[in-house]
């Protein structure tokens, strides 16, 4: 039996031969370049107090210790010969960055701040999809200063890379497994987030497989909104899953390849490949927003339509379009 329905009017031949493409692709792809990152060893981190308690004067220190756990990671990783992680990790460790916490084990995991996080009346978890991790966190350090430059004084945005992204072309990123494992980190440092400013208004911005991470954990959460970008499925059936009082937003570029992404199930002999609703079909039930005409990488591109849209809808300012 499929997981997800059927859309209407499917064309089954055409369907099941661009899924097809898309598994042999997964499976014959070949790997090349670095090791796999979760084969770079680091050091486990210390705990670190919760963010309620951080706030105010305990901020400096817990950004310290994240800055500390960065540079333990360089040398374990220069120790074991993988100098390509050790640059990275060079670059994250400058004194001027933020972290609110930092794991270098297994691809990485990191929360930067962007802005004020004490004072800011809107904060912004931006979600990474496939393919990100430490040695390719770049793209998604970028897309959050933009958003934080596009948004002004007053708001915070927080690159959250929380959890151990699929392989962009594999089948990890076919298949659910990825989202809900990331599901109850995402929940907890929501929750975290929340507890610490709970008069902010707090969105998840979801670009690519994590709109289907944010699908799966945001049922319940208490966010002033999800903004879907680029995803190629939304880990649910209807936006109603995805909690009773979030404001839910979809967009999908022009130039968007995700849109020859067939939105079905099929139970394969390891699991079910297949990643829910098309997040802007009218089915789903999310608003859309103007994503422009630019790639599957340009949401947050400097001056684009789509990096517009989502600063109206975060800032409370305007309808997503412009």
């Amino acid at each position: 039996m499929l997981l997800f329905p059927t859309p209407p009017n499917p064309r089954p031949p055409a369907l099941r031969a661009a899924l097809a493409a898309l598994i042999m692709g997964a499976v014959v792809w070949p790997a090349t370049g670095a090791a796999r990152p979760g084969a770079v060893p680091a050091p486990v981190p210390a705990p670190v107090p919760p963010l309620a308690v951080s706030l105010g004067d305990g901020l400096a220190t817990r950004y310290a210790a994240a800055r500390a756990e960065i540079l333990a990671a360089v040398r374990t990783a220069d120790r074991h010969g993988h100098h390509r992680r050790a640059a990275a990790l060079r670059e994250l460790a400058a004194p001027a960055r933020r972290f609110l916490a930092f794991d270098g084990r297994d691809g990485g995991r990191a929360a930067e701040v962007f802005g004020d996080l004490p004072a800011a009346r809107e904060i912004a978890v931006l979600v990474p999809g496939a393919g990100v991790d430490l040695d390719r966190y770049g793209p998604l350090r970028g897309g959050a200063m933009r958003l934080r430059g596009a948004l002004g004084d007053g708001s915070a945005v927080v690159a959250w890379l929380g959890y151990a992204t699929p392989s962009s072309v594999s089948l990890q990123a076919l298949t659910p497994a990825r989202a809900d494992a990331a599901v109850p980190a995402l929940r907890a440092f929501v929750r975290e987030l929340r507890a610490a400013r709970p008069a902010a208004r707090i969105w998840l911005l979801c670009h690519s497989y994590g709109a289907v991470v944010c699908g799966r954990a945001a049922g319940g959460l208490d966010v002033t909104g999800v903004v879907l970008l680029g995803g190629p499925g939304a880990g649910v059936a209807t936006a109603a899953a995805l909690g009773p009082y979030a404001e839910v937003w979809a967009g999908r570029a022009a130039g968007d390849w995700v849109a020859l992404l067939p939105h079905v199930s099929v139970e394969l002999p390891f699991g079910t490949v297949g990643l829910a609703a098309d997040p802007v079909s009218p089915g789903f039930g999310a608003r859309v927003l103007d994503a422009g005409g630019g790639g599957h990488g340009d949401y947050l591109a400097a001056g684009s339509t789509a990096l517009a849209s989502v600063a109206r809808i975060v800032a409370g300012a305007g309808d997503g379009h412009g």
